[in-house]
């Protein structure tokens, strides 16, 4: 009989793709659903991007380049880097494709299966997500809202093995919205080196700050020229979601096996999509300051309206998209949360638990949603709870 093959078993997708699938049923069947479940914004990507990809395909860029990406991209994200990050990387170091693969790809390019990845419990589907289909064991260290969800480095350290092969960070971190010091970069980095570790730092969210904190990376102290990678893309802070385009950021000889796996499963990004990342990297920087100020905004406006549920406690996070809400005073786990809001109040959020075992008492909820629906949301939620 037929069979396939054993790495296929091991394929778990994300969760909140899942979730959406159902929410998308629902609302093909006629029901109004809030939806928070998606780290996507309600707000489309600025005019001059959208304007760059249609003349990127006027202008005929449709064809295959160069799988790292073409050039003027890679030269617009080294300036990039240079005056956020503090150096300037080489070319070689640039590799331009979608942000969720560039996990995969660092995770099949320095780990066999049966070795071990380290990241935060709880942290971003997608880390586990490809550890478990490739063989790869994946070590959850524990993040508390104690402690601001920080990881602690000693914790971090603790669970070093001779198996171990690869660090991920998140900062600002999904689901939390914490976001790392300077001291726990330096840190983690120096943990990585003591051991001789991959250390891959997902900075997705590193526009997304607010009340006057500063993004830092592990990179600056290698400049991701050992064994720092930085991942990076446009879909959160340009709100460029349905490009796919992303980057990294790292070593040469690893960014050149990334290239020729990149080449070997999608040949190249297209042309015309990163011609519109050109364009996001080198607009004014008031554009992308005012959307910020919006997104603070809706930020505290839903921790306010998390908070006045009862049984419910919001944090206010430093950075991200997401609010991590405390549900363990409504008594309800938070599948059951999460399964109790949808049903009967149509609010679509993601359980903590999708996150991983750390999650449990808390929900996720993306809050890049009009003041209005998340007002008549946290409202439904209320009533729904009672």
């Amino acid at each position: 009989m037929r069979t396939l093959s054993k790495l296929t078993q091991g394929l778990i997708g994300q969760p909140m793709l899942e979730i959406l699938t159902t929410v998308t049923s629902m609302e093909n069947a006629g029901q109004k659903v809030f939806r928070f479940e998606v780290g996507d914004s309600d707000f489309d990507a600025h005019p001059d991007i959208v304007a760059a990809t249609q003349s990127a395909l006027a202008a005929g860029h449709t064809r295959y380049v160069n799988s790292l990406g073409i050039e003027p991209l890679r030269q617009s994200i080294r300036k990039y880097i240079g005056q956020g990050w503090g150096f300037t990387p080489d070319l070689e170091q640039i590799a331009v494709m979608p942000s969720n693969s560039i996990i995969d790809f660092v995770i099949r390019c320095v780990a066999d299966p049966g070795d071990e990845v380290l990241f935060s419990d709880p942290g971003f589907p997608s880390y586990y997500a490809a550890t478990h289909y490739l063989g790869v064991r994946d070590v959850r260290v524990p993040v508390h809202e104690s402690n601001r969800f920080q990881m602690n480095p000693a914790d971090l350290e603790a669970r070093i093995s001779d198996k171990t092969r690869l660090i991920i960070i998140n900062s600002p971190q999904n689901p939390t919205g914490s976001v790392m010091t300077r001291d726990e970069c330096a840190q983690i980095a120096a943990i990585a080196k003591k051991h001789d570790l991959w250390l891959l730092s997902d900075e997705m969210y590193s526009e997304n700050l607010y009340d006057g904190e500063i993004h830092h990376s592990p990179s600056a102290f290698d400049q991701c020229r050992e064994r720092t990678i930085i991942l990076h893309g446009f879909s959160k802070g340009f709100s460029m979601s349905g490009w796919r385009l992303g980057y990294a950021v790292g070593p040469a000889d690893l960014i050149a096996k990334m290239g020729l796996m990149f080449q070997t499963v999608y040949t190249c990004v297209p042309p015309f999509i990163q011609y519109a990342g050109i364009t996001a990297l080198e607009a004014d920087r008031t554009l992308m300051k005012a959307r910020m100020e919006k997104y603070r905004q809706l930020r505290d406006i839903m921790v306010g309206a998390l908070n006045d549920i009862p049984g419910v406690s919001c944090p206010t996070p430093k950075g991200a998209i997401y609010t991590f809400p405390n549900i363990r005073g409504t008594g309800l786990s938070s599948q059951a949360f999460a399964k109790t809001v949808l049903e009967k109040a149509g609010v679509a959020t993601v359980p903590g638990t999708c996150f991983g075992p750390g999650g449990e008492g808390y929900v996720r909820l993306c809050y890049l949603r009009e003041e209005t629906i998340i007002h008549e949301a946290c409202e439904r939620m209320k009533q729904a709870l009672r």
